[in-house]
Formats: structure tokens, C-alpha cells, sequence
């Protein structure tokens, strides 16, 4: 992150003030197509500074901010659905997971966790932020540039994914001929229905992870041949890379250390991420601490030869089920299915299976959780 006085400041949009800024000016027809762009430096004035809640608001009433002109956040939303025409033309991959908010009493307890929210303005921002960052891999074409670089799933992963889903009565077509496209016909078929989340979570699971690097390859999830990092959160260095790059102002041999700097910025953004997921699963488990010994209801995210992983319907805690607390049998692990059977009871667990689980341990410290899956043993203490 930068300094305070900058992200704060300098670098942030203040309603009402003049900030630098280098901006992409881009042109679209009524199909989303983009007909012209160019990038300049300016200076910029915000007129308001909104919420994506307040900005939705506005939208939903008809009405705009105080200071913002009368039908401008019309106008926007009319270019995100015409962007959004050209994205479902295109065949992307849109994956709905649902975020947690932790909110914390004044104590800096858990206080409740609550699914985020996932509305147009959010959807709005994204489409404009990949229209410009698109823009922005285009002009740096043969040029230094770190593309955001999203490669296709392995073989193997595709395959397994195929069969899986085919044990759910969902069909894809042959590996070497699966597109994004084919994943989002079948989220499309989902939505709505109990095993959307599962068909979400797995389809995610076989997907490749996204890196930056100076030889592109496309963006196999957005559908897209370039892709790179132009526009905010000013955190990212790619971003600024992109900037001096379009610029013509790359420090000097910074264009020749362009994969190093790619890798080591790869993986301090994954490290990044893994430490606010497993921040956000620490304070899960210090709020599920206090209800140990208690019954949920649940589903099978997880399916290996030492257990289950859960998923609970009320909050999206997660835990494990050890093998050996299951009931005394041979289990067999069929990977190919996402399943445990056991030799003699012939009892099944599937991945995305409905069931109840009590919790037995919830480590705050490690963020872990381990549950029992109650099979015929009567509940002894309720849930809430």
C-alpha cells in the first residue's frame, strides 16, 4: 500500500478538488463494441464521492446525487449494460461467490457476518475497469507492458471437472473443445437452484490461477486475447508499471526485469489474499467458538481420502469431517465422482450433499473448525 498522506490524499479522488490523473477516453457502440480510444494526462475533478449501495440507490429512484449532473448516472448505467451486451456476446466465465462482511461490536468482537452484497454497481465499475484495462493492453501492443494473464485449465483438471459434472446429470463438451462459454451455460442452468454454489465452487477449484507477465497469453476467464492492469487500486504496482509504460517513462532497465517484477508481484498479491481470507476465517471461527457442541445444517464441499470438508448453509463457515469419525467402515474414495463409500454400510458421501453436523472444536488461533456428521445420533443441544 502507499503511504497514508497519499492513498488518502494525493492519490485519492476528493469530491470537489483537482487531482492528476492519466485517463483513458474510450468510444463504444449500442452493442458494446469499442470504437476508438485514447489515452491522455488531465486533471480531473469528482463530483461526488458515493457508496456502491448509495450509487445504486440513485439508480434505482431515478434520481442523481447533489453536484452530479441531472441524468449522468443514467447515462453510466445505460454504458454498463451496452458493455455487458458485449461481454455475453463474448462468452465469459462469471463466477458467484458470495463475500463475507465481518462487522466488529466496540470491544472488536465479532458482532455478525453477513454475505456481501453483489449488486449492478459493482458489475458497473468491473465492466469499465476491464473496457479501460483492455484499452490500455492494446495500446501497449509490442511495446514493454505486464499483461494480467489468465491461462486455460489443465487437461487433466477439465477432465475431471467434465466428469464430475456429468454425475450431476450436466453435460460439457470434449476437453480441447471447452470455452469459457460452455462453464457459464451451465452456471446459467444452475441459477437458483440447491446445487448452485457446488457447480460455482467446482468449476472455480479447476480454473488456473491469474498472474502478470510480460508474454501474453489472454485471458482465458474474461475471453479475451489482452488484458492488463491500468486502472485502480492504486496498491498495485502493475498498474503503475501500465501507466509509465503508456507514458513512455519506464525507469531505466525496469523493462528488462519485467518477469521478475511480474513474479514477485504475483505472488505478493496471493500472499495478500490468502492472509485477508484467512483473517476473515479466524474471526468466523472465534464467533463459532462459543457454539461448539451445537447441530447445523450443511454441505460437502470437499471430498479426500482423510475426510470431508463442510460448508455451513447459515454463515459459510467451513471445517473438517476427520475419516475417522465417520462410522467404523472401510471407506473408498472415488475421485473421480467427489465421493466416500463406505465398503460395508454402503453408506455415501457426495460432494454437495445436504447434512447435519455438529461442531465439536473451533480453534480461533488457526481459523480451524472440526464437525461431526450426525448419522442417526440425536441432537443434544440446538443451534440457536
Amino acid at each position: 500500500m502507499l503511504p497514508e498522506a497519499l492513498s488518502n490524499h494525493w492519490c485519492s479522488l476528493v469530491p470537489g478538488e483537482d487531482r492528476g490523473c492519466l485517463f483513458a477516453e474510450m468510444s463504444f457502440d449500442a452493442s458494446g463494441r469499442k470504437t476508438a480510444h485514447h489515452f491522455g494526462r488531465g486533471l480531473m475533478r469528482s463530483a461526488a464521492r458515493l457508496t456502491y449501495e448509495q450509487a445504486q440507490a440513485h439508480h434505482d429512484e431515478g434520481t442523481d446525487p447533489s453536484g452530479v449532473a441531472p441524468g449522468h448516472i443514467a447515462n453510466l448505467y445505460g454504458a454498463f449494460r451496452a458493455l455487458l451486451t458485449a461481454r455475453e456476446a463474448r462468452g465469459t466465465l462469471e463466477l458467484e461467490l458470495p463475500e463475507r462482511r465481518v462487522t466488529l461490536d466496540a470491544a472488536g468482537n465479532v458482532a455478525a457476518i453477513t454475505p456481501r452484497a453483489r449488486l449492478d454497481s459493482h458489475r458497473l465499475i468491473e465492466e469499465f475497469m476491464i473496457a479501460a484495462n483492455v484499452a490500455a493492453a492494446e495500446a501497449l501492443d509490442g511495446k514493454p507492458c505486464l499483461y494480467r494473464i489468465h491461462d486455460r485449465p489443465s487437461d487433466a483438471k477439465l477432465e475431471g471437472l467434465r466428469q464430475f459434472l456429468e454425475s450431476l446429470g450436466m453435460a460439457l463438451p470434449a476437453v480441447d473443445r471447452m470455452l469459457p462459454r460452455d462453464f457459464q451455460r451451465l452456471l446459467d442452468q444452475v441459477e437458483g437452484k440447491p446445487e448452485q454454489r457446488l457447480v460455482h465452487e467446482t468449476i472455480l477449484r479447476a480454473q488456473s490461477q491469474a498472474a502478470y507477465d510480460p508474454d501474453n497469453i489472454g485471458h482465458f476467464g474474461l475471453a479475451l486475447p489482452r488484458y492488463a492492469h491500468f486502472t485502480s487500486p492504486i496498491r498495485r504496482y502493475a498498474d503503475l508499471f501500465v501507466h509509465r509504460a503508456l507514458l513512455d517513462a519506464l525507469p531505466e532497465g525496469e523493462a528488462a526485469h519485467a518477469k521478475e517484477i511480474g513474479d514477485h508481484i504475483t505472488g505478493t498479491e496471493r500472499r495478500a489474499a490468502a492472509a485477508e481470507r484467512e483473517a476473515v476465517e479466524r474471526y468466523l471461527t472465534a464467533h463459532m467458538a462459543g457454539r461448539v457442541g451445537c447441530m447445523f445444517d450443511a454441505r460437502i464441499s470437499g471430498v479426500t481420502r482423510f475426510g470431508l470438508f463442510v460448508t455451513l448453509v447459515e454463515n459459510g463457515a467451513t471445517g473438517i469431517i476427520p475419516l475417522a469419525s465417520l462410522p467404523d467402515d472401510r471407506w473408498q474414495h472415488d475421485e473421480a465422482r467427489q465421493a466416500l463409500t463406505g465398503r460395508h454400510t454402503r453408506l455415501t458421501f457426495s460432494l454437495g450433499a445436504a447434512v447435519e453436523v455438529r461442531l465439536v472444536e473451533a480453534n480461533a488461533r488457526t481459523g480451524g473448525m472440526v464437525f461431526h456428521i450426525m448419522q442417526g445420533v440425536p441432537s443434544r443441544k440446538p443451534a440457536r
